[in-house]
């Protein structure tokens, strides 16, 4: 009964923390044009990793890969203020993931993947990102299938649960 009530409250305390996650496209301290670099590092801390960009600015990313459902890119100007903030693993950045992008490209617009695993017999590497659930409820990841070093397609697939880890199986 002990083993199954710290089960049941490790998960508990997981989905709360999870839940309790800011959401930065949302949050009124990062208002493009007006909050600088330091308001977000302030804010959020140290990004998983931060890219250069053309103009002189750079992205900041902040993946909470591989259990949470987010990675938001903070663009900063040149002079350091917030440009724009956006979830690349919402919809419409997913989208945007074509047959023939790199690897490079892929990391640069989705950030940090969950995992990678690779199919000897299809000769493909598969990326995937965990992602919020859609009308099922169910667990999702966004899968993108590298073949030959470039995208060759993207797929969905669902993440059903363990029985076993809730009721102690």
């Amino acid at each position: 009964m002990i083993r199954r009530t710290t089960k049941l409250l490790f998960v508990v305390s997981a989905l709360l923390a999870l839940s309790a996650c800011a959401n930065m496209d949302t949050d009124p301290r990062l208002l493009a044009g007006s909050s600088q670099s330091a308001d977000v590092l302030s804010a959020y801390g140290q990004p998983v990793r931060s890219w250069p960009d053309a103009d002189g600015g750079k992205t900041l990313e902040y993946s909470s890969q591989p259990f949470g459902e987010t990675c938001y890119m903070v663009k900063l100007g040149a002079d350091g203020r917030v440009i724009s903030v956006e979830n690349t693993l919402a919809l419409a950045p997913r989208s945007r993931v074509v047959a023939g992008f790199t690897p490079d490209q892929v990391s640069r617009l989705l950030g940090k993947e969950r995992s990678r695993t690779s199919f000897k017999l299809s000769a493909e590497d598969v990326w995937d990102w965990t992602i919020r659930p859609d009308q099922t409820g169910y667990g999702m990841r966004f899968n993108v299938h590298f073949k030959d070093g470039l995208v060759a397609r993207t797929s969905y697939s669902m993440v059903f649960p363990d029985d076993g880890l809730l009721f102690g199986r």
